[in-house]
């Protein structure tokens, strides 16, 4: 065998800054340093190469796994036939791999290990991903083009290998502060796998379903902010804790194990080990048990792995949203037009490629082809318009072969200037695949004539409940009215409190392209200023919300409730309800608070919309007190049982007539919301209950998991840092720890509102399921946060799909239950009768009953009647409605942003107080309370600047520094200057504006100067040399960046004063 040359480099942490022919410098041509010997022996390397070493390829260990990179320190990558290319660190490269070796033990069989062996890139390349000295091997005399990625498996050998369980099905998710570095959510791993680099990743993109093989524990780096000092030396564990730790590991292979227990009740103990022996069990664990017990045997080891192939593309590569950088393309046309009029050769100035920068950081950076660009795009370059670039454009990934380095897109469509608001939204809503079209018309044949006349079948099918005080509590400005509240006093003196919620089902029949158009958007969308309906507003704002004073359809469900808050019992029915007014929270909220007296209701008839029917605001005010104490009741109960609220304030803007925000405020809930909350959530565990007792096989539900425990460990070592107990056993002492830290930190709200915000870090979001699916048993059905057992969506049917398809099964029960008792004997007992006729929707019902012959067949031939989903077809709906949920979400959250940055930019400075919530050498986290945000400042490799970090109590001394630093880790371009990271002020203009200011009696000519100078007297600035600790607080300078020049953002930096600016 010949030889490999071994370059070693320095590499920069920035992966796309170079440029190909028409309009990017070649990757082989970025620098020219390297010896005489270098030029002689090798092609250039994709990297700047300063050094480098010929070595045989027969000294070269075999059998290096990919993502050992994520170790810190020298790397190096090989690049031969006989193993795949991946860096190691070298720390690892004389390490043997023995049989009771299980550092070393791959986590994948012998036959794969070849297989993955014999798809081994032909040409080595190493990503610019570490400031570390990286050996890269290279073939001397190679003449093979080259090959940045591995290929991918085919689907026919993943199906078998994930099959046969040698590889891991993972959602692929990416950093958003470094790209670098991507995590896999494998199903019942509590830790994810760490992805690190673009060699591991493979070409996959942010939410892919991806193929990964995992590390040997030996590649495993240390969890970030363990301090646990892991012992790598020979351990030995006896087999009591050896079978103990398979049988954990077996237990979470088949959903056993849950808080520390196997579902007998025994608690195994795994043995603090870092280095194990193991018998022949060991190896026959699977990959997903192996990788269970190794999790559980290095507790603060990241497991790393890469990725062998793509399963299921993200959608999202499909909607790049992002800017063209055309300047060097332009440059190099103009370079090839002068060159055609000396050598009289004809060039085709469209080629080339331009570089789209996508708006989103989790995306890599992509070529696009001139040859494929919009006509509109074609003709504003031939004119050399640099405009374009102030665009925001929509791309779509077309290819990203082995032999690219990044992919390759096409323009699908360009909304405008990235700092128009209406083109941003648009680039929001597209990037989410939000539907904004107009509902066609074929969708609107199925709703009814306006006005709506209820139907002489539905008067006599429902009951009638008109004359009850029925009354709606909603925001302001709402106008989908999809619930209502209703509370009597009974002659026992117990209280029937009812929901009412908008029979959607009655108008949505299955099947339907109404139907089809609202699983489809699945959710409405909300904008601040707007929102985007599921339903086509004819029917959400009109014909079926409940709107005061007219006759509405409605599903209800009734409580009797003791003077202890006690469910005595319940029943649902189809109804016909007439809402009697329109209550808004802050009306609500008044009454609560005791501003209107029942006997006099003259202010209630000034300050409130109109009231329906024969009763007074009397009523409407009692009605609404006794539902208040009702609800506390309740919600203390539930909290007693188990339920965890991680209630904090939310950000509001405050708006101007042409629509611009001027202000922020922080808004928390009140006892009217409350309220509605403790009695919707009611209802959804009522209608929970009901459907899967009828239906247990295809049951549309709502899940919470429990917590991540890694991240719920360091939320309580964060807490015990700072003198809060934390108890984080179960969901109820985590709420009455919580609760106590509120009452010590009544003091300081910032504080409380940080904590808060790290509490639901660790939580994993809600979903939808079918019951149905064998993906989950009825142990995975709880929800967390509330401590329930089931729990379903019931109560917004107007704005959320699922809600309609629970309403349908509720339907179908309520039919076959009539179905049931037909026929029946009935008692004399009028009580029995009760029970008799809810049998299968009372609180109480018999199981052998519902589970009968004649009931099942009254349950089925209902369930056809209703068009009720198979158990298949229901658990695609609930994945769909999951997806939109959380792509309804994702525009909420850009929506809030793109108004916050429109805030900033208005102002151009805002000053506030910042809390420091993460520190380290390179940069810190700050938490603003005005704006209820984080950010980071970097202050790293910056001009000017003395930064010593102080590990042993965590404390970060940042001084001023005149002199230019000599020992940089990057070159002199990509330091920062002091400027980025603090904004200076001189004392002297600082003192002289605080002086005019005071001397103007705090009154400026210059509002806007005004503006900042009062801001200044407010948050004084700091100054060198500044002491920083977790928690301390920091004056910053906030400001928005980015629109026409590229992505928005919102950038903090330190506000010092400093007599050197």
């Amino acid at each position: 065998m010949g030889g490999v040359i071994v370059e070693s480099s320095r590499v920069s942490t920035h992966t796309e800054d170079f440029v190909v022919e028409g309009g990017f410098k070649d990757i082989n041509k970025k620098k020219k340093r390297r010896s005489r010997r270098s030029k002689a022996n090798y092609s250039l390397s994709a990297c700047s190469s300063v050094s480098e070493i010929f070595v045989d390829e027969s000294t070269l260990p075999g059998g290096i796994s990919s993502s050992q990179q994520a170790s810190s320190g020298n790397q190096l990558l090989l690049a031969d036939d006989n193993f795949i290319c991946s860096p190691i660190s070298t720390m690892h490269l004389n390490e043997e791999t023995t049989n009771g070796d299980i550092l070393n033990q791959p986590l994948i069989s012998h036959d794969l290990e070849e297989f993955i062996i014999s798809k081994s890139v032909t040409e080595g390349f190493v990503s610019k991903e570490t400031d570390g000295l990286v050996l890269i091997p290279r073939r001397v005399n190679s003449h093979a083009g080259p090959t940045y990625f591995p290929p991918h498996f085919s689907a026919e050998a993943v199906s078998k290998a994930l099959e046969a369980s040698e590889l891991l099905r993972a959602l692929f998710r990416v950093n958003a502060h470094n790209r670098l570095e991507a995590y896999c959510k494998v199903d019942g791993v509590q830790t994810d796998v760490l992805i690190s680099g673009v060699m591991a990743q493979n070409r996959a993109f942010e939410g892919d379903t991806v193929a990964i093989v995992i590390d040997p524990p030996s590649s495993w780096p240390k969890m970030k902010g363990s301090n646990e000092i892991l012992n790598e030396s020979v351990c030995r564990t006896s087999c009591l804790e050896q079978s103990e730790a398979l049988m954990l590991c077996r237990a979470m292979a088949d959903n056993r194990y849950v808080n520390g227990m196997l579902d007998n009740g025994y608690q195994p103990f795994i043995h603090d080990s870092t280095k194990p022996c193991y018998g022949d069990d060991y190896n026959l664990l699977n990959i997903f048990e192996k990788l269970c017990y190794l999790v559980s045997l290095f507790p603060f080891r990241r497991p790393t792995g890469r990725v062998v192939s793509i399963i299921a593309r993200s959608s999202r590569q499909d909607r790049i949203v992002g800017f063209l950088s055309v300047k060097q393309w332009l440059y190099s046309r103009d370079l090839k037009r002068k060159d055609s009029k000396k050598s009289k050769h004809q060039y085709n100035l469209n080629q080339g490629y331009i570089l789209l920068t996508p708006t989103d950081p989790k995306f890599t950076k992509m070529t696009v082809p001139v040859v494929n660009l919009p006509i509109s795009i074609k003709k504003r370059l031939e004119v050399g318009d640099l405009t374009v670039e102030n665009d925001i454009v929509a791309a779509k990934v077309v290819d990203w072969a082995e032999d690219r380095y990044i992919p390759e897109a096409c323009v699908i469509q360009i909304f405008g200037s990235g700092s128009d608001v209406e083109a941003l939204i648009a680039a929001i809503l597209l990037e989410n695949a939000i539907i904004t079209s107009e509902f066609s018309p074929e969708t609107l044949t199925y709703l009814p004539h306006l006005p709506l006349e209820l139907p002489p079948k539905e008067l006599q099918s429902r009951r009638d409940l008109r004359n009850l005080c029925i009354f709606t509590m909603d925001p302001a400005t709402a106008s989908d009215l999809d619930d209502a509240l209703s509370v009597e006093n009974l002659s026992n003196g117990d209280f029937r409190v009812g929901v009412h919620i908008a029979d959607v089902s009655y108008f949505v029949l299955p099947d339907t392209s109404l139907d089809l158009d609202a699983q489809i958007r699945s959710t409405s969308v909300y904008l601040l200023q707007h929102k985007i309906p599921m339903l086509p507003p004819v029917l959400s704002d009109n014909l079926a919300s409940l709107k005061p004073g007219v006759d509405r359809l409605a599903f209800s469900i009734f409580w009797r409730i003791n003077s202890m808050g006690e469910v005595l019992d319940h029943w649902i029915d189809r109804t016909i309800i007439r809402s009697c007014c329109k209550l808004s929270y802050e009306h609500a909220q008044e009454i609560i608070d005791g501003a209107f007296d029942n006997q006099d209701s003259s202010h209630c008839k000034n300050h409130c919309h109109e009231l329906y029917g024969q009763f007074e605001w009397c009523d409407v005010t009692k009605s609404v007190k006794i539902l208040n104490v009702l609800s506390n009741m309740l919600k203390l109960k539930r909290f007693k049982g188990g339920a965890l609220s991680l209630d904090s304030p939310n950000i509001e803007f405050l708006f101007d007539e042409e629509g611009m925000p001027y202000d922020t405020v922080l808004s928390g809930r009140k006892d009217s919301n409350f309220l509605v909350e403790e009695f919707m959530l009611l209802a959804n565990l009522t209608a929970a209950e009901v459907i899967t007792r009828a239906y247990p096989s295809c049951a549309l539900l709502r899940r919470h998991t429990e917590p991540n425990s890694r991240k719920l460990q360091d939320f309580e070592s964060f807490c015990s840092k700072h003198g809060l107990a934390l108890n984080t056993s179960s969901s109820a002492h985590l709420h009455r720890s919580l609760e106590h830290i509120r009452k010590e930190l009544k003091n300081d709200p910032v504080l409380l509102d940080i904590l808060m915000s790290y509490a639901t870090r660790p939580m994993q979001l809600a979903e939808y399921f079918c019951t149905g699916n064998l993906k989950y048993t009825d142990t995975d059905w709880g929800h967390y946060a509330l401590a329930v057992p089931c729990y379903t969506h019931f109560t917004s049917p107007l704005r959320r799909y699922p809600d309609i398809v629970v309403h349908r099964m509720l339907a179908a029960v309520i039919e076959a239950e009539s179905m049931y008792l037909e026929g029946k004997s009935t008692f004399e007992d009028p009580i029995k009768n009760e029970m008799l006729s809810r049998c299968f929707t009372g609180l109480c019902f018999n199981e052998d009953e519902i589970r009968s012959v004649k009931a099942q067949e009254a349950l089925s031939i209902s369930a056809s009647k209703y068009k009720l989903p198979r158990s298949e077809t229901l658990a695609d709906v609930a994945a769909h409605c999951n997806e939109r949920k959380l792509a309804a979400r994702r525009v909420k959250d850009a929506t809030i942003k793109l108004y916050m940055w429109l805030f900033l930019k208005k102002k151009e400075i805002l000053f506030s107080e910042a809390r420091v919530l993460g520190l380290g050498p390179r940069f810190m986290s700050v938490y603003i309370s005005k704006l209820a945000i984080e950010r980071r400042i970097y202050y790293d490799e910056t001009e000017g600047l003395t930064v010593e970090w102080l590990e042993s109590t965590s404390t970060l001394i940042l001084s001023h520094s005149i002199r230019k630093r000599s020992n940089r880790k990057t070159s002199p371009g990509k330091c920062k200057v002091l400027e980025e990271v603090a904004l200076l002020i001189n004392p002297t203009d600082l003192k002289l504006d605080l002086d005019f200011l005071g001397h103007c009696g705090e009154k400026h000519e210059d509002s806007q100067k005004n503006e900042i100078i009062g801001h200044n007297i407010r948050h004084q600035p700091a100054v060198f040399p500044l002491t920083v600790n977790l928690l301390s607080k920091i004056p910053v300078a906030l400001h928005a960046v980015g629109g026409d020049d590229g992505p928005i953002d919102i950038v903090a930096r330190l506000y010092i004063s400093s007599y050197f600016q």
